[in-house]
C-alpha cells in the first residue's frame, strides 16, 4: 500500500532593477544638479503563485488520500489465532488509521496507507458484541485493570467508546476466547499500537469488507 504524501509549494523570485542616470555632455551642471548620480526604485516586492490547474488538482486529490491502501503486508493464507506480523522499516509518517474486520478476525494497522502491522484477534459475542463502524480512540491507559470483569489486566487499552470497549493486550488470542465486546490483540501488536496511536486516531471496525491496494479504507 504504497502512500506518500508530496506536498507541493512554489514561490517566485524578483530581481529589482536599479536604473543608472546618465549624464549628458560633459559632466553634471547647476541646472542639473542629479546627473551622473545613480537613480534607484524601491524593491519590487515577490507576488505570491498559487497552484492552479493540474498542480492543484493533484494537491487536493492527494490531500483526499490520506487513507488509501499503499501496502498490504505480503503475509500468506489467513491469520492465525496467536499470529502477528509487524514491518514499518522505511515507512514514512502520515496518519494512523486502524482497521479491525470481524468476519476475519484480523486487526491492520496503517500508517500513511501503509499496512505495518497486522494480527489475529479476539471479538465480542453475540451477546456482548464488538460495535460496528468509525470510532476515535478517546483515550489510552497503560496499566488498566477492569473492576467491571474480575480485575481482569488489560494493558496497553485503547478505549473507543465511553462504557468501555477497547483494543487491548493481555488476552489469550484463541480458537474459542472471546471479549464483552473488546478487541483482544496478542500483547506484541498492542505494545506497538499503544506506543504510536494518539488520541483521535481512527479506528474502522467493519463486518466482511475488504480492501486490497489502490482502494479508499475510509
Amino acid at each position: 500500500m504504497d502512500v506518500i504524501l508530496k506536498w507541493i509549494g512554489g514561490g517566485t523570485v524578483a530581481a529589482a532593477f536599479v536604473l543608472a542616470g546618465v549624464a549628458i555632455g560633459s559632466g553634471a551642471s547647476a541646472e542639473n544638479p542629479l546627473a551622473g548620480a545613480s537613480i534607484s526604485k524601491a524593491p519590487v516586492a515577490a507576488k505570491p503563485v498559487y497552484a492552479h490547474g493540474a498542480i492543484a488538482a493533484k494537491a487536493i486529490a492527494d490531500a483526499k488520500r490520506l487513507y488509501t491502501v499503499r501496502r498490504i503486508l505480503p503475509i500468506e493464507g489467513p491469520i492465525k489465532y496467536g499470529e502477528w506480523h509487524w514491518d514499518d522499516e522505511g515507512v514514512p509518517d502520515g496518519p494512523l488509521l486502524v482497521t479491525v474486520d470481524l468476519e476475519a478476525r484480523v486487526i491492520s494497522i496503517f500508517r500513511g496507507g501503509y499496512e505495518i502491522g497486522a494480527a489475529a484477534v479476539m471479538l465480542g459475542t453475540d451477546d456482548h458484541p464488538t460495535p460496528t463502524g468509525v470510532f476515535p480512540i478517546l483515550w489510552k491507559q497503560r496499566h488498566n485493570v477492569s473492576e467491571k470483569y474480575g480485575n481482569a489486566p488489560m494493558p496497553w487499552s485503547m478505549f473507543l467508546t465511553s462504557d468501555g470497549v477497547a483494543i487491548h493486550g493481555g488476552s489469550e488470542v484463541q480458537n474459542g476466547y472471546a471479549s464483552h465486546g473488546c478487541v483482544g490483540v496478542p500483547d506484541e501488536i498492542a505494545e506497538r499500537l499503544f506506543a504510536i496511536a494518539k488520541k483521535g486516531d481512527k479506528v474502522v471496525i467493519t463486518n466482511g469488507q475488504r480492501m486490497s491496494h489502490g482502494d479508499s479504507i475510509i
